[in-house]
């Protein structure tokens, strides 16, 4: 693993006490930042916190509500006094079922956390960057949102979006030393496997040429290099984690 120095960086990372995005918190704090761990389990994100130290602070938030993202940022920047770093990881896989048989609510919820709590995220983020001339900001999508999976049109639609958002986003910041990318996971093995049927978990391993999950590890080294002032130059752009399953 390639190390950087983080020393005297904030990062906010959602859904940072578990999955993708614990263990992206993990390699940053160990690597000197100072990491806002923002996640609906409160109890949880403060175990993590404790565990990894460096001045790590759990932060209670729903990013589905536009409100419980203003006071977790107002709340994080009382604390660390700025944030040069956001990794958006929260987000839920939602039921599989057919389009014509998806739960309208259901479809809702999931576009209210995966794209609307991205933008909610990155709106909150983006002022502070902007004044400090400085940030880098990951956005976690899905192979999903390239390609499409059956039985889950609300998940492959909002990562799509959260695609379309980041290369919006990029352009709009590419005057400033503010990098805005994302990166499109096949699966791997977390709890948000428990929102899936085993035909669906069956069918994308199936979908991957190297025949295994995303581990976790692979993720977080490209996510903390995209974090990092080493990338100077790449914005806007869409980076490919799927073991070779993207054609794109």
């Amino acid at each position: 693993m390639i190390t950087y120095d983080f020393t005297g960086q904030t990062a906010i990372v959602t859904g940072g006490a578990q999955g993708i995005g614990g263990a992206v918190t993990k390699v940053l704090a160990s690597q000197g930042a100072r990491v806002a761990i923002w996640d609906m389990d409160k109890s949880l994100a403060d175990d993590t916190a404790a565990q990894i130290g460096g001045g790590a602070f759990a932060v209670q938030v729903d990013i589905s509500d536009w409100g419980s993202v203003q006071a977790a940022m107002s709340q994080t920047l009382d604390t660390a006094g700025g944030v040069q770093m956001l990794v958006n990881s929260a987000g839920v896989a939602g039921m599989n079922a057919p389009l014509a048989d998806y739960p309208v609510e259901d479809f809702r919820k999931i576009i209210d956390i995966n794209l609307m709590g991205a933008f909610y995220v990155n709106k909150a983020v983006v002022p502070a960057m902007t004044a400090a001339g400085y940030g880098r900001i990951v956005n976690i999508a899905s192979v999903a949102g390239k390609e499409g999976n059956p039985n889950a049109s609300a998940y492959s639609a909002s990562k799509a979006a959260v695609i379309g958002l980041t290369k919006s986003l990029g352009k709009e910041l590419a005057s400033l030393d503010i990098a805005v990318n994302c990166v499109t996971p096949a699966a791997a093995r977390t709890r948000i496997f428990d929102q899936m049927a085993q035909e669906h978990i069956d069918y994308m391993l199936s979908k991957i040429p190297r025949s295994r999950f995303l581990e976790l590890n692979e993720a977080a080294d490209m996510i903390v290099w995209l974090l990092s002032a080493e990338n100077s130059f790449t914005t806007g752009a869409t980076f490919d984690l799927s073991g070779g399953r993207a054609t794109y």
